[in-house]
């Protein structure tokens, strides 16, 4: 499903896939549960699949809406122990329902 809606992270089934078309790039997402992800996209800091989380949306008003995927706005997510990193304005967003088990299955997967 492509939606300009917003997408709420807290409601994404374990082993969803999520494309976020951006201003300047194209991420594949992966939920592997809560705000734990599969991420690629970016040339410099993903570009094959990487462990991160999704930290929500920055509006242009300078808002912050956590753990949601909102056209309209900037993503941030975090890999590993670097900054968050901010996208450009997001453009679309495609959801697929999970088919299977997700890539990573392991419950004490953390994120530091």
């Amino acid at each position: 499903m492509v939606t300009t809606e917003m997408v709420d992270w807290n409601n994404m089934a374990p082993g969803s896939r999520v494309n976020v078309g951006t201003k300047h790039r194209l991420y594949e997402i992966e939920c592997l549960g809560g705000n734990k992800i599969m991420i690629s996209g970016h040339p410099d800091y993903c570009p094959t699949p990487v462990l991160a989380h999704l930290v929500g949306s920055v509006p242009a008003d300078g808002g912050f809406e956590p753990n949601m995927i909102v056209p309209g706005s900037r993503m941030m997510f975090i890999i590993g122990e670097r900054s968050p990193v901010t996208t450009s304005r997001v453009v679309n967003v495609k959801v697929e329902k999970p088919v299977g088990k997700p890539s990573i299955v392991d419950s004490n997967l953390s994120i530091h």
